[in-house]
């Protein structure tokens, strides 16, 4: 048994995310969460909500409530929704949390004995009709690299060009949209990244195995124009773990916080100690390598917007401190997922987004699409038409249509009991060898976190199980051999168990309703594949489920493609 960590990246509090932001980290994540419990490893899948900074203050004062209720609040809500999702986190924490205040001011305090936080005076956007400091994410402009008239003020999301306010072509307030800026002095601590350079591009380049998205942004990040810059991490802001502190190797940070990209990636150690706070387990043999963590394989999932802070920015806290924290191992992003020829939308109300998903069909439905066209190696697009057809395919024709047709048959003909046992004739012995290989196929692209691939290989599985009943024919061969129509049905009723277990990962409750229905507890992954299809013994009790996965109507997917079309202006 081996020992896993897995974060997620976390998600901003202010508002109900998209279904792009959904499968570009929380929902792979856990996926392999998961498999790798299914195979029987120790695992620990830590996610979070990110609190602090601008985007909270304003949704708050938005919102009429005070800006620790609001996060609190919706918290809770998107705790909600990630359990709809069936997203198995072993914990759900909180930047804001008292966790995560005491280890963001370590690691700043540490950070700065090493001599890699600097104090900088510099000019930083005002907004004269909003009163007060911009920080670089709520001002606007055009890229002067690209020429995407939306990049924000740290970062282009359209070329990923590391930016500064000042470049930004026509700059404006998000928060006003107001053009009357103005360059105003004011101090901040600085991380010097740069002098973290070569031992970060060493790092990376040890990485072999990364995606090739992820060490790509990485070194844009690391070489492109001047190279890798310090970087500010504090704002003028009331809202986040004080700069100022007792034991600060700095004075006057007084009405300063952290920058929240210094401090969310923080709250992954953080929000595990607030587990360990709750229920008493050992923290640090996750996350200090001299305390046990040595042996665990620490797994990222992100979107690619991402990146950077996660190959660069949070490395350079962690190497940075001279401490022995854990560094992680395999960083998995992803690119976008797109709406039916645009962008999702929350101000245009163009996409669907997670609450809204939930309401209209249950997870599985949609944990399976996604998964299955997850933008591993390009931007995808969900399209309602390609929707209908994979849940009507693949979930309802495939699993769906042989789960009935076999427990159905059964119990018309034999009763509500396995009807005999497995005995593995010519037909039998050729799918079992072509399980094999296909099993071994699913387990080398989860082994691997080739997420769509994954999803290929079993779909490929449950296309197995119907070849073989519709060649097998029970409904032909018990009119003149009743025990050989058995023995094939007693066969089928243990392959849907192993479809269960396998599918697992991809589709949770559907799974479960199967396992429920066959009155069986054995999540055992198959490692001994001729045990495991022997698992229900003859005169097994059973229960016909209800169906499984029902087709989506061309009524439905019109409706569903209005509804959530939005404004295109």
């Amino acid at each position: 048994m081996a020992r896993h960590l897995i974060t997620s990246a976390i998600p901003y509090i202010n508002g109900i995310k998209h279904l792009g932001n959904l499968v570009g980290s929380q929902l792979p994540a856990d996926l392999y969460a998961r498999y790798l419990r299914g195979r029987g490893h120790e695992v620990m899948f830590i996610c979070a909500t990110d609190e602090h900074g601008t985007p909270a203050e304003l949704a708050a004062a938005k919102a009429g409530k005070p800006v620790a209720d609001y996060c609190a609040e919706m918290h809770d809500v998107q705790a909600e929704i990630a359990a709809g999702f069936r997203l198995s986190f072993d914990h759900f924490g909180r930047s804001s949390s008292p966790q995560n205040r005491v280890l963001t001011q370590h690691f700043a305090k540490v950070l700065g004995e090493q001599g890699l936080i600097r104090e900088v005076t510099e000019k930083q956007m005002y907004s004269v009709a909003d009163g007060r400091f911009l920080p670089d994410r709520y001002i606007e402009g055009t890229c002067p690299n690209c020429g995407y008239d939306s990049a924000r003020g740290d970062q282009c999301d359209n070329c990923t060009k590391q930016l500064d306010p000042v470049d930004l072509i026509n700059p404006r307030s998000v928060i006003s949209g107001s053009t009357d800026l103005e360059m105003r002095e004011t101090k901040h601590l600085f991380l010097r990244q740069s002098e973290m350079k070569d031992k970060l591009a060493a790092w990376i380049d040890s990485k072999t195995d990364w995606p090739v998205l992820t060490t790509s942004i990485a070194k844009k990040w690391l070489f492109d124009g001047d190279g890798l810059q310090d970087r500010g991490i504090t704002r003028d802001l009331s809202w986040g773990v004080p700069a100022q502190f007792d034991g600060a190797p700095w004075a006057g940070m007084d009405g300063k916080v952290f920058y929240v990209w210094f401090d969310a990636p923080i709250e992954y150690i953080a929000a595990t100690q607030e587990l360990s706070a709750q229920d008493g387990s050992d923290w640090a043999r996750w996350w200090r390598t001299d305390k046990g963590a040595a042996d665990v394989t620490y797994t990222q999932f992100m979107g690619k917007d991402n990146v950077p802070f996660h190959t660069l920015s949070f490395p350079s806290t962690i190497l940075g401190s001279a401490e022995p924290w854990k560094l992680v191992d395999y960083i998995k992003s992803f690119n976008y997922l797109n709406y039916d020829g645009g962008q999702f939308s929350t101000s245009r109300g163009r996409g669907v987004f997670m609450d809204q998903a939930l309401g209209i069909l249950p997870a599985d439905y949609w944990r399976w699409w996604l998964l299955s066209h997850a933008p591993e190696s390009a931007d995808s697009e969900f399209t309602w038409e390609n929707f209908q057809t994979s849940v009507n395919k693949d979930l309802a024709d495939v699993l769906g249509n042989l789960v009935s047709r076999v427990t159905k048959f059964c119990n018309t003909k034999f009763g509500a009991d396995v009807p005999g046992e497995v005995v593995l004739g010519a037909r039998e012995e050729a799918l079992m060898a072509q399980f094999r290989d296909g099993l071994a196929a699913y387990e080398k692209a989860m082994d691997a976190i080739q997420v769509r691939r994954s999803a290929e290989e079993l779909r490929a599985l449950w296309v197995l199980g119907n070849e073989y009943l519709q060649a097998a024919a029970p409904w032909s061969v018990v009119k003149t051999d009743e025990a050989a129509a058995r023995g094939i049905i007693a066969f089928a009723l243990n392959l849907i168990r192993l479809y269960a277990v396998l599918s697992r990962p991809f589709i949770p409750d559907a799974a479960q309703t199967i396992m429920t229905a066959l009155a069986c507890a054995d999540w055992s992954w198959p490692e001994d594949l001729d045990k495991a299809i022997r698992a229900l013994p003859a005169g097994h009790a059973f229960t016909v489920p209800e169906n499984l996965f029902r087709k989506i109507t061309d009524a439905e997917r019109e409706d569903w493609a209005t509804r959530f079309a939005g404004r295109r202006d």
